[in-house]
């Protein structure tokens, strides 16, 4: 099993900044995993925003956040964060962390993600 705790949303006005973080643990969460940051706001469907692999420098971000996100771990510790700048009400929603063993960036979606945070809400205000 493996345990996903986001921390960092809140509110805040539209062009400032928030940094998500998520805690990872567990007895099988190894370095072999690939981490994502997904959102979904009301009404709509969960979406891809970043990922990137546990060992390695690539990532993958979605185009509406490309240039103003940045995904990025600390190994020592076990998490992943999200420097969001720039913000926009549309980028409100609810954060989620989540985690696959060897999946490749190009396939990450959220189908199949088999471990999920319980979310951060992230409010931008206009």
């Amino acid at each position: 099993q493996v345990q996903l705790v986001e921390s960092g949303g809140g509110l805040v006005q539209a062009g400032g900044s928030l940094r998500l973080s998520c805690a990872a643990s567990g007895r099988t969460f190894s370095v072999s995993y690939t981490m994502a940051w997904f959102r979904q706001a009301p009404g709509k469907e969960r979406e891809f925003v970043a990922g990137m692999y546990w060992s390695g420098p690539a990532t993958r971000y979605a185009d509406s956040v490309k240039g103003r996100f940045t995904i990025s771990r600390d190994n020592a510790k076990s998490s992943v964060s999200l420097q969001m700048n720039s913000l926009k009400p549309e980028d409100t929603a609810v954060y989620y962390c989540a985690t696959a063993p060897s999946m490749p960036l190009s396939r990450v979606v959220a189908h199949g993600m088999d471990y999920w945070g319980k979310g951060t809400l992230v409010t931008v205000s206009s």
